[in-house]
């Protein structure tokens, strides 16, 4: 199979993606000190859509919970299975993310608006995982998620 077509772009696939999903990992997540920044506001508008939203910051390293729910300090170490993980880390920062990722399995990874790295997405793609790139998961949740 080629991996490009693992790197979606359509919008059929981004609603059937958006619309099957229950379990976002955050990687880079931000604390409810930080309310008015995406990486807050955003995961924090998925779970009160319902979707359980697990959170992975980068920094923080004293806090234990965001949005009342436990913290993990690496991707890899999020049990069970996961839909999307919704990344807020700039395009140079996602390469040493990328084998936590692939341990994890998620089913897809979200690169936020304003994110792209086309190398980590490859290698991503290549493992077998979606990649939605350069996007706003929260505009699109609200897109197609009533469509659900």
């Amino acid at each position: 199979m080629d991996p490009h077509q693992n790197l979606v772009q359509d919008e059929a696939r981004i609603g059937e993606l958006i619309r099957s999903t229950k379990r976002v990992a955050v990687l880079g997540i931000k604390t409810e000190k930080q309310a008015d920044q995406a990486a807050f506001f955003v995961p924090a508008y998925l779970k009160s859509a319902g979707v359980e939203v697990i959170p992975v910051p980068i920094y923080y390293p004293d806090v234990q919970e965001i949005l009342g729910t436990k913290v993990f300090r690496r991707l890899a170490d999020v049990p069970g299975p996961v839909d999307i993980v919704d990344v807020f880390r700039r395009p140079s920062d996602i390469a040493p993310h990328v084998d936590d990722i692939k341990e994890l399995k998620p089913r897809a990874v979200w690169l936020q608006l304003g994110i792209r790295n086309d190398e980590a997405a490859l290698a991503l793609a290549e493992a077998g995982i979606l990649v939605v790139q350069d996007r706003c998961l929260m505009v699109e949740w609200k897109r197609y998620a009533a469509r659900r």
